[in-house]
C-alpha cells in the first residue's frame, strides 16, 4: 500500500512521530513517500518524494484541519483517500490521533474504514474578454475580501447569471457544507451537513441587516464582482491558505469541483458527535445543577 504524508513541521511532535512512522509502516505493508518540505525531518534514509509515488493509496496528514485542506489541494482532485491525524487542538475534519496513529494505520491496511464524500469547489478568475484562470482546488471555501486597510468594499454576486444583488460588506464567503462550519459559520451562515449537496454564500460584516446568508444548489455557478470603485486591493483567498490578487474587471466564479474530496473515516463517530465533541454544540455543562 503506498502511503503519502503530508505534515505541519510547526507541531513539536512531528519529528518523533515521523520516526515511529518509518518504523512501523514496513512492518504493516507500507511504503511511504513525504512532501519535500518535511523531507528534512523524517530519519535517515527519507522516504521518496510524493511526486514519485506511483499511485498513492492514501495520503495521511499529519497536524490539523489546515494541514488536512493543504492535503486536499496537493492531490487537485484525484480520488485518494485523506487520513487526517489530528496533532492539535480541534481537529474537525480529522480521524484519528497521534495516540491512535498505530491502529489507524492497521484499519488501514486492513481496509477497515470507510470514505466520506465532502463535496470540493472548483474556483476560477474571468477577465471581462472571458478569459480564465483556475486556481486551487477547496474543500473550505473561497473568500473574496479587501486587502490593505479594514473597510467595506461593495461586490455583486450572481448565482447561474441571475443577480442576487449587490453587497456593502468586508466581504464574501463561498463555502462548501465543509467550510460551513468554518469562516462561514463566523460570519453567520448555517451548519450544513456534509451529505447535502449545496452550496453557502456569507457576507462578512455586511453593512445592511437585510442581507443574509444563502444556500444555493451545488450545480450552480456562483459570481462575485467587485464593483467600481471599490475594485483596488481586493484579494481572493482560498481554504484560508492561498490567494491571489483580482484586477478590475475581474470576477470570482465557483463551481462544484469534478471530484470529491474523499476523507477516511475510523469507527463508529458520526458528523454529529463530532460536533457536541469539538464545537461543544449544544453544550450545557455550565447549567447543571450542583
Amino acid at each position: 500500500m503506498n502511503v503519502g504524508v503530508v505534515g505541519n513541521p510547526s507541531y513539536r511532535d512531528l519529528k518523533n512521530i515521523l520516526a515511529h512512522l518509518a518504523q512501523v509502516a514496513p512492518r504493516v505493508g507500507i511504503t511511504l513517500y513525504t512532501e519535500e518540505e518535511i523531507g528534512p525531518l523524517w530519519p535517515e534514509p527519507a522516504p521518496p518524494p510524493l511526486h514519485r509515488a506511483p499511485q498513492l493509496d492514501c495520503l495521511m496528514t499529519l497536524g490539523g484541519d489546515g494541514t488536512l485542506l493543504r492535503g486536499a489541494r496537493t492531490l487537485n482532485g484525484a480520488r485518494t483517500p485523506i487520513l487526517g491525524v489530528n496533532l492539535g487542538r480541534v481537529g474537525f475534519l480529522t480521524t484519528a490521533t497521534s495516540q491512535t496513529l498505530d491502529w489507524a494505520l492497521d484499519a488501514l491496511v486492513r481496509r477497515a474504514y470507510v470514505t466520506e464524500p465532502r463535496l470540493a469547489l472548483a474556483p476560477f478568475i474571468e477577465d471581462k474578454q472571458g478569459r480564465s484562470r483556475a486556481e486551487p482546488i477547496v474543500l473550505n471555501d473561497a473568500v473574496v475580501h479587501k486587502g490593505g486597510v479594514a473597510r467595506v468594499i461593495r461586490l455583486r454576486v450572481s448565482v447561474d447569471g441571475d443577480e442576487v444583488g449587490q453587497y456593502s460588506s468586508d466581504g464574501i464567503v463561498v463555502a462548501t457544507p465543509t467550510g460551513s462550519t468554518a469562516y462561514a459559520l463566523s460570519a453567520g451562515g448555517p451548519i450544513v451537513v456534509p451529505s447535502v449537496d449545496a452550496i453557502v454564500v456569507a457576507a462578512i460584516c455586511p453593512h445592511t441587516l437585510a442581507v443574509r446568508p444563502l444556500v444555493v444548489p451545488s450545480s450552480a455557478a456562483v459570481t462575485v464582482e467587485p464593483i467600481p470603485p471599490w475594485t483596488e486591493d481586493v484579494l481572493v483567498s482560498f481554504d484560508g491558505q492561498v490567494g491571489t490578487t483580482m484586477g478590475a474587471g475581474e470576477r470570482l466564479v465557483v463551481k462544484r469541483a469534478a471530484q470529491p474530496v474523499l476523507l477516511v473515516r475510523l469507527g463508529p463517530e458520526g458528523f454529529f458527535a463530532r460536533m457536541r465533541k469539538k464545537l461543544q454544540w449544544g453544550d450545557l455543562s455550565d447549567r447543571e445543577r450542583k
